[in-house]
């Protein structure tokens, strides 16, 4: 009995710690600058796939890889920062990753005015497909249906659609990749066809529409 007694109090100590330190969530900031306190989410099916939890620097370690549908607890902005981590030269590098959306969130404030966490959620919410097609097989034919698609898809199409356009604009520009990121993110935000996220998600529905 007093095995399992000590047990418990081991197990209890660090939830009394954390009770001890009393942080507002209000007054966490990401990279010390920016509120997630007022960020909104306005589409109803993708607000449970798009994490807005409070953190100063978003780095969880990777502790969501071994659960299932883990990276729905991932920090929204450390999604967009792992989709820059693609085959290349920030592959596996995520201080620089992370030093290009910190970048590239100071300029989409100092252009627009605006917190660059809630122009990111706009522009993933823009950019996330409704409907795509599938291969399904009949009778040795193969033909495309439309499905749709699912939330944690869609948010995982748009940050890969973002970070792509951007990656695109940079290659032989004198922009810099974060200049390319902070203008993919504005364009998608406000739904401007001219965003290779927006003309991605047209063209996927538009073959969709056709496959019905």
């Amino acid at each position: 009995m007093p095995r399992r007694k000590a047990k418990k109090e081991v197990k209890e100590a660090p939830k009394i710690e954390a009770l001890k330190i009393g942080i507002d969530p209000s007054e966490i900031k990401l990279f010390g600058k920016w509120t997630m306190h007022d960020v909104v989410v306005r589409d109803p099916g993708l607000k449970r796939y798009i994490c807005l939890k409070p953190v100063f620097l978003p780095h969880t370690e990777g502790r969501h890889e071994h659960k299932r549908f883990g990276k729905a607890e991932v920090p929204i902005v450390e999604r967009l920062i792992n989709d820059m981590m693609r085959p290349g030269k920030n592959a596996g590098k995520k201080l620089l990753a992370m030093n290009i959306v910190k970048n590239a969130f100071e300029i989409i404030h100092l252009k627009a005015g605006r917190n660059p966490i809630q122009v990111l959620i706009e522009a993933i919410e823009n950019a996330a497909p409704r409907e795509e097609t599938t291969r399904i097989a009949y009778g040795g034919i193969v033909y495309h249906q439309s499905v749709d698609v699912s939330p944690q898809r869609r948010v995982d199409l748009a940050l890969r659609w973002i970070t792509e356009g951007a990656r695109n604009a940079s290659f032989g520009n004198p922009k810099t990749i974060d200049e390319c990121l902070a203008d993919e993110i504005m364009l998608a935000a406000q739904g401007d066809p001219k965003s290779y996220a927006i003309a991605k998600k047209d063209e996927i529905e538009r073959i969709a529409m056709s496959s019905r």
